[in-house]
């Protein structure tokens, strides 16, 4: 049993609270018994899982190093930890393939990055596309936020998405911006064909350059006093619009 915060393995778990470390071992902590088994199942590259000395439960696999209850605590990035957590390598980024991807314009807030994609993963939409402005999706916040969808939902970071939408249009792909400055509705989207769907800023929304480049631009109908909807929230009406077009 680990009982030391100087032994090796503790110190990387803890280095990899840090994005510059997780940037350069190329690798993420999940943590939950939940998350960690289906990392499991869906044979995730696994580099190490860390159980408490009290963790109760059974995990398949023997990649397994126990620690005591203190140096969990220590190590655990939650308030009321569950006793495990594994060590991920990040995803492979594979190419969209989905016929609705969404794109996500340096939203910067990692709940609400976190939120977008489990909303995704709940609508079965596969594919997220990320600039480098947007929170980091491997920071403990947005796994959380995830609740598993970060295994599920694929992840594609770009540095230039205006570059990215060109070579969406030449796939077939209609791009839709969410602006005030229309008076067409999400409503006005046709799921039925291929969207790529941006999601800009929480305060300054899609960027100029990235709505000059869109074929279309919608906003969610806003009959109250609100000024604007929170990203996540907005992202959630659009994904769910599609899955109503899809099952009507």
């Amino acid at each position: 049993m680990i009982t030391s915060k100087t032994n090796e393995l503790v110190k990387h778990i803890k280095s990899l609270q840090q994005k510059k470390y997780r940037d350069l071992l190329g690798e993420y902590v999940i943590e939950g018994i939940k998350i960690v088994e289906e990392a499991i199942k869906q044979s995730e590259e696994i580099v190490k899982i860390v159980v408490s000395e009290s963790f109760q439960e059974t995990l398949s696999s023997s990649n397994i190093e126990i620690v005591s209850d203190s140096i969990f605590h220590w190590i655990s990035d939650t308030q009321t930890p569950q006793g495990v957590l594994a060590i991920l390598k990040k995803k492979r980024q594979v190419p969209i393939s989905g016929d609705i991807v969404f794109a996500l314009d340096n939203v910067q807030d990692p709940g609400n990055v976190g939120t977008i994609i489990r909303t995704l993963d709940a609508a079965g939409i596969q594919d997220l596309i990320l600039t480098e402005g947007c929170a980091d999706v491997y920071s403990p916040k947005v796994v959380r936020s995830t609740m598993g969808g970060i295994l599920r939902v694929n992840l594609v970071h770009t540095s230039h998405l205006e570059e990215t939408i060109k070579q969406v249009k030449e796939q077939g792909y209609q791009v839709v911006v969410t602006s005030l400055d229309t008076t067409k509705l999400i409503y006005d989207i046709h799921f039925h064909q291929k969207q790529f769907i941006i999601i800009g800023n929480e305060s300054k929304g899609v960027s100029l350059p990235v709505q000059e480049l869109a074929d279309k631009k919608v906003k969610i109908p806003m009959p109250g006093k609100a000024e604007s909807l929170n990203a996540s929230v907005a992202a959630s009406i659009i994904a769910y619009e599609a899955v109503r077009q899809k099952m009507n």
